[in-house]
């Protein structure tokens, strides 16, 4: 009976995820809904962990949202896609240095009746001076995201407002990037959204992808460690050891190596020169 004990028992830890059988305490990364919503964690996490042994626990929201909780020190990395919210956060002592990661692209997605008539064009400025026009349903995450970072950049570069003195046509929903899309799909609303997340998604209904292509839809993810000598608790040689793997030959493979139904989702650059802002 001993001998059989103690054998279940060495089994038991054998059978231990490596985090566990160290006693290590999971580290938090702060993302976007982006990077967990299109399974991209999914897919990274589980090598990195068999690899180092380090269990990884991600809170999903919106890339402002993320960057906060790196600021209370809830999170011991971050890892987003809003590079001008990044610097402030670096400039401001919660955390860096700053490295990109990877990227893909925003789309704009509509109904296939397309009624502001925007299909093809490669000119997202136009594509939204369009929507505007026509005061076709228009999503917005409204939720301090990347995305929608992004999306307000764009109005501006169209030279509109929607928030200012907006109609009916315009409407926040301020969530994620899934809860956007089904909402979309239900109204037959356009909005943007980022490649990934609309490959993964699959209550599409009549939604296509109507304008890409464009070199301001340009999406870049960084990451960076948050600041130890503020947030003492903070794991700072485990998280820097994901953002050294992230980084590394390994991990920008793993990154490159996660597909859709065949398609590439993310495209890793940590190894080539800083894109420009």
């Amino acid at each position: 009976m001993i001998r059989r004990a103690v054998l279940a028992a060495l089994l038991a830890l054998l059978a231990a995820p490596v985090g566990a059988q160290t006693g290590g305490r999971p580290i938090t990364i702060a993302s976007t809904t982006s990077t967990e919503q299109s399974g991209l964690f999914g897919h990274l996490l589980p090598i990195f962990t068999r690899e180092t042994g380090i269990a990884v626990r991600v809170v999903a929201l919106g890339t402002g949202q993320a960057l906060d909780v790196g600021r209370r020190g809830d999170a011991d990395v971050v890892f987003v896609h809003d590079r001008a919210a990044e610097e402030r956060f670096v400039a401001e002592g919660f955390g860096g240095p700053r490295r990109h990661v990877m990227f893909n692209d925003f789309v704009i997605i509509g109904p296939a009746s397309d009624p502001a008539g925007i299909a093809g064009l490669r000119d997202t400025a136009e594509a939204l001076r369009r929507i505007a026009q026509a005061r076709a349903p228009f999503v917005s995450r409204g939720d301090r995201s990347g995305t929608h970072a992004a999306e307000l950049r764009l109005w501006q570069m169209a030279g509109l407002d929607p928030v200012q003195g907006r109609g009916a046509w315009y409407r926040e929903v301020g969530q994620g990037m899934g809860p956007a899309l089904n909402t979309a799909a239900a109204q037959g609303a356009y909005l943007l959204a980022d490649r990934g997340t609309w490959l993964a998604f699959r209550n599409r209904q009549d939604l296509r992808i109507l304008v890409e292509g464009d070199a301001r839809l340009f999406n870049q993810y960084g990451v960076m460690l948050v600041n130890p000598q503020r947030h003492p608790h903070v794991q700072a040689a485990s998280g820097q050891r994901f953002i050294d793997w992230l980084l590394s030959p390994a991990g920008q493979e793993a990154i490159a190596s996660f597909r859709i139904n065949g398609e590439q989702l993310f495209f890793p650059n940590a190894r080539q020169p800083e894109p420009v802002s």
